[in-house]
C-alpha cells in the first residue's frame, strides 16, 4: 500500500486553485457546445433549465466532490477508498473515483480532436481563407478537414504536444503557470468579441433568443440535455474536481470556492452565447446549426464583415485557450493515479497518459471519415444514426457523468456522518449546511435518477 501514498504538490494559493478549476470547467463545453445546444433546444427555455440544473443539482455535487478530494489527498479512486474506510464504509466506493476518472479520460479522447480543429482554424482564419467566401465554400473547407484523417491527426498531435508540455511540468510550474496566463487572456478575448458583436452583430435579437423564456418549449428531452450539459460544462463527476481538490490547502473554503467556480463557468457560457449569437443573427444564419455553428457559420460571418480576419482569429485563439485549460484538468486525475500506483516521475506519467489519449483519439478522427458510415448501435432506435463520436459524446455526458454524480450524492449524503462533513467543509452557517445537505440527499439524486431512467 505504500505505493499508493505518494504526496502530491499543493496549489500555491486559493486564487491559483480557482483559476485552475475555472479553467478546467470553462472550455469547449461553454464556447463550442453551449451556443449550439441552446440553439437546438429553444434558446431561453434551455437556458432556464440549465441554470436551475446548475444551482440545484450540479453545485451541491461539486462541493461534495471537491471535499472528497481534499479529504482523501490522492487520485480520485484512492481518495474515495481513503474517505470510505475513514468512515467505516467499504473500499468498493472507489468505483466512484474510477468512473469519474474514466469519464474524463474518454471525454479527453474526443475533446482533443475538436480542440485540434480550433488550432487549424486559427491559421485558416488568420490567413484570410474565409474572407469573401460564400456558405458553400466555407462548408466545403470544413468538410475537407473532416474528410482528411491526416490533417486531423496533425492538428490533434499539435494540440497534444502543448498539453503534454504543460502537464509534464507539474502543478505549480505547469498548470498554475499556464492558467495564470491563459485565463485572463481568455476573459479579455471573450469580452472583446462581445463588444465586436454589439457593433457588427444583432445583440437585441441575441438577448431575446437567449433570455425570452418560453416554458412551452421545455420538454423531457430539453431537461435531459440541459442537465447533461451542466455536468459536461462544469466538469462535475469527471474526477478532475476531486483531483484538483486533493491539492487544495486546508484553510480554503470549499463552499465559497465552488460557488465562484459555478458562477464564473455559467457566466462565461452565457457571455459566449452573447459573443456568438449576435454575429449569427446579423448574418441570417441558423442558431441550431449544430456542431458546425462555430466552424461553418461563424467563419462565414467573420469572412463577410470588417475586421473579420482579426476578430475571427481571436475567436479561435479563445477556443484553443479554453480547450487546453479544460483538457489539462480532465487528464490530471489519470496522471496522478499513475504517479501514485507506479511511482512514475511526473513527466513520464504525463507523456504516457497524453500519448494514450492521442492514440484513442484516432477513433474519433476516423469516425468523421474512414468510419463515417459505421453505425455500431443501429439495432437501437435511439442510437440508430449515431456514429462512434456521437455515441461517445452521448454516453459520457448523459450517462456516465450523471451516474457518477448520483453515486457521489448518495455516498456523501447518506454514507458519511453529517458531523464529519461539516468538519471538512467548515460550514459556519447551520441553515446553509442543512439546505446543501438536503439538496445533496434528495433533490440532486432524484433529479439524476429520473434523467437516467429517461435515457435508459
Amino acid at each position: 500500500m505504500a505505493k499508493l501514498l505518494k504526496k502530491h504538490e499543493r496549489w500555491s494559493s486559493r486564487f491559483t486553485f480557482l483559476m485552475a478549476a475555472i479553467g478546467a470547467a470553462v472550455g469547449l463545453g461553454n464556447i463550442w457546445k453551449f451556443p449550439y445546444i441552446a440553439g437546438q433546444n429553444g434558446g431561453g427555455a434551455f437556458v432556464a433549465v440549465y441554470l436551475l440544473s446548475v444551482v440545484f443539482v450540479v453545485l451541491p455535487i461539486l462541493i461534495a466532490e471537491i471535499m472528497l478530494g481534499r479529504w482523501g489527498r490522492q487520485s480520485p479512486p484512492v481518495s474515495m477508498a481513503n474517505v470510505a474506510k475513514n468512515q467505516g464504509r467499504s473500499g468498493a466506493w472507489s468505483v466512484v473515483g474510477w468512473l469519474g476518472m474514466l469519464s474524463a479520460y474518454l471525454v479527453a479522447t474526443y475533446y482533443c480532436v475538436i480542440a485540434g480543429w480550433s488550432v487549424s482554424y486559427i491559421f485558416k482564419n488568420g490567413s484570410g481563407t474565409f474572407s469573401g467566401q460564400d456558405a458553400a465554400a466555407i462548408s466545403a473547407e470544413f468538410d475537407a478537414l473532416l474528410a482528411s484523417p491526416m490533417q486531423m491527426i496533425f492538428w490533434l498531435g499539435i494540440f497534444m504536444v502543448f498539453t503534454t508540455i504543460i502537464l509534464a511540468r507539474g502543478i505549480q510550474r505547469g498548470i498554475e503557470s499556464a492558467v495564470k496566463i491563459l485565463m485572463p487572456i481568455l476573459f479579455a478575448l471573450l469580452l472583446a468579441l462581445v463588444a465586436y458583436g454589439m457593433v457588427e452583430g444583432n445583440m437585441s435579437q441575441a438577448f431575446s433568443f437567449m433570455f425570452s423564456f418560453d416554458f412551452s418549449a421545455i420538454t423531457g428531452n430539453v431537461v435531459l440535455i440541459a442537465v447533461g450539459q451542466a455536468f459536461f460544462s462544469i466538469g462535475v463527476a469527471m474526477g478532475l474536481m476531486m483531483a484538483y481538490g486533493a491539492y487544495l490547502p486546508g484553510d480554503v473554503s470549499i463552499g465559497r470556492s465552488a460557488v465562484i467556480i459555478v458562477s464564473m463557468d455559467t457566466l462565461i457560457a452565457l457571455v459566449a452565447g452573447l459573443a456568438i449569437f449576435p454575429i449569427v443573427f446579423a448574418n441570417g444564419l441558423d442558431p441550431a446549426e449544430g456542431p458546425g455553428l462555430v466552424f461553418v457559420s461563424l467563419p462565414l460571418a467573420f469572412g463577410s464583415v470588417s475586421a473579420g480576419v482579426i476578430f475571427g482569429t481571436l475567436f479561435f485563439i479563445l477556443l484553443f485557450f479554453a480547450a487546453i485549460t479544460s483538457v489539462i484538468g480532465a487528464v490530471e486525475p489519470m496522471i496522478a493515479w499513475w504517479e501514485e500506483r507506479f511511482q512514475l516521475q511526473r513527466w513520464k506519467a504525463a507523456t504516457l497518459v497524453c500519448a494514450s489519449i492521442f492514440v484513442f483519439g484516432l477513433a474519433t478522427v476516423f469516425s468523421f471519415n474512414l468510419w463515417s458510415g459505421w453505425r455500431p448501435l443501429v439495432s437501437f432506435e435511439r442510437f440508430a444514426d449515431f456514429g462512434y463520436f456521437e455515441i461517445l459524446e452521448y454516453v459520457t455526458a448523459n450517462i456516465m457523468m450523471p451516474a457518477g454524480g448520483l453515486m457521489l450524492a448518495l455516498f456523501v449524503g447518506w454514507r458519511i456522518k453529517p458531523k464529519a462533513i461539516r468538519e471538512q467543509l467548515k460550514f459556519g452557517n447551520a441553515r446553509l449546511f442543512k439546505l446543501w445537505l438536503w439538496l445533496l440527499r434528495w433533490v440532486a439524486p432524484i433529479s439524476i435518477a429520473l434523467i437516467l431512467y429517461s435515457v435508459l
